[in-house]
């Protein structure tokens, strides 16, 4: 497994070298660094603390999740605002979490379907596309969200056999310190957590103590954030605050790509000077009313919107205009590599489920319930990235089902 690991930080290093050039673009004074990550992150290296994420000082922010923000911010410190160094040091540290992303992966997918599958999954991680471009292209938490997903996927596999209060503990603390990274992917978590339960209730063990525990442990993570952010707006805000501008931006009149960059403050000036006007909370709250409104009186548009929007999610296909493919060459290649992903996953999946429905469960819990707020909301390929590990694992089935079709590959 070391050389699993050790092999897949080696092509993800060799790729960064070529990739992390673009985060020095000095463009709109290098929002591309980070973008409102690092606007935040170079307010706190600054001593205005954690606010400021677009042009000009704005003031406290929800914006942003701090885990990743605080470790950016760190990094200012030690390495310098926007240079070289820091953008080397974050893309390592990216880079490093998807490889060390194998060894969840192997071991969920050994777990659920056996050493073969597990071995199998663990090297195409190592080799997964997406896992290696990803982490070098870009400094933002979703690669490190993703292995944290893997992990709590993998402990919530081996807890579903266990009412051990400490490894239950250890799973809510996890969950919170992932929800401060990422908050978008916790919205998984209820539900593999129900099916782990259940599965310790059909099994007579102590379920609810577990279920408590857990939740105890990840909302004494969560709960001073929350308590930072009543004190600071003087309202109750969940972590961040942008759903409302997410779900202003993907539904709008103007659906010819994923959003529409006109009502994004960091891309309209009248927009960010709104923003600075009223104040980042009624900003979002603005953006939430604009949002429901459009919603309610284009019922018909929005149902459209939210079928592309499920489309693209699985297939990466938005429009045959392809409105910015001089921007995005590497489109109609992702729409390939994309669609044949979920077809080999959906082929996987099939396979598994015949020689074990259990097994199949919490995947299809996962894969289910994890993008369903970006159907709604809008959607960008790196959305996805968190739920690419449980992907491979099915495609991996699918492959080697194909390559032994007389042996026992599951088991």
């Amino acid at each position: 497994m070391l050389c699993m690991v050790l092999v897949a930080l080696a092509l993800r290093l060799a790729v960064m070298v070529f990739q992390y050039p673009e985060q020095l673009n000095p463009v709109r004074d290098h929002f591309r660094f980070g973008f409102e990550i690092g606007r935040v992150a170079r307010s706190i290296v600054q001593g205005k603390g954690f606010g400021n994420p677009l042009f000009e000082d704005t003031g406290p922010s929800a914006w942003m999740a701090p885990v990743y923000t605080y470790l950016l911010a760190g990094v200012f410190k030690l390495f310098g605002t926007y240079t070289k160094a820091s953008a080397v040091v974050m893309l390592s540290i990216n880079c490093a979490a998807s490889a060390l992303n194998c060894l969840p992966v192997y071991f969920m997918a050994r777990k659920s379907f056996g050493d073969r599958v597990g071995l199998w999954s663990g090297w195409a991680w190592a080799f997964f596309p997406y896992g290696i471009y990803f982490p070098s292209e870009m400094i933002w938490p979703t690669t490190v969200a993703t292995l944290m997903v893997s992990l709590l996927f993998m402990m919530v596999l081996y807890l579903a056999d266990t009412d051990r209060l400490t490894s239950w503990i250890l799973y809510g603390l996890l969950w919170g310190v992932t929800a401060l990274t990422e908050p978008g992917v916790v919205s998984i978590l209820p539900f593999i957590s129900l099916w782990a339960c259940y599965r310790l209730y059909r099994d007579r063990k102590r379920w609810f103590p577990c279920a408590v525990t857990s939740s105890l442990a990840f909302f004494l993570v969560v709960g001073p954030w929350l308590v930072r952010d009543y004190l600071v707006f003087h309202q109750f805000v969940p972590i961040r605050d942008n759903l409302g501008l997410e779900l202003c931006d993907g539904n709008s009149a103007d659906n010819s790509y994923l959003w529409n960059k006109q009502l994004y403050p960091g891309t309209n000036r009248a927009e960010g000077d709104e923003f600075k006007r009223v104040g980042e909370l009624n900003y979002m709250a603005d953006k939430k009313n604009q949002g429901m409104e459009f919603i309610r009186t284009h019922r018909p548009l929005f149902l459209k919107t939210t079928v592309r929007r499920i489309v693209y999610t699985w297939t990466n296909f938005w429009s045959v205009d392809f409105p910015r493919v001089a921007d995005e060459p590497l489109d109609r290649p992702n729409i390939f590599f994309c669609t044949l992903l979920t077809i080999l996953a959906v082929l996987g999946f099939r396979r598994a489920y015949r020689a074990s429905r259990a097994a199949t469960i919490p995947y299809a819990i996962a894969l289910f319930t994890f993008p369903l707020v970006y159907y709604v909301t809008h959607n960008e390929m790196r959305y996805r990235r968190p739920i690419d590990p449980l992907m491979v694992v099915l495609a991996t089935i699918a492959i080697a089902s194909w390559r032994s079709p007389k042996r026992a590959i599951l088991g």
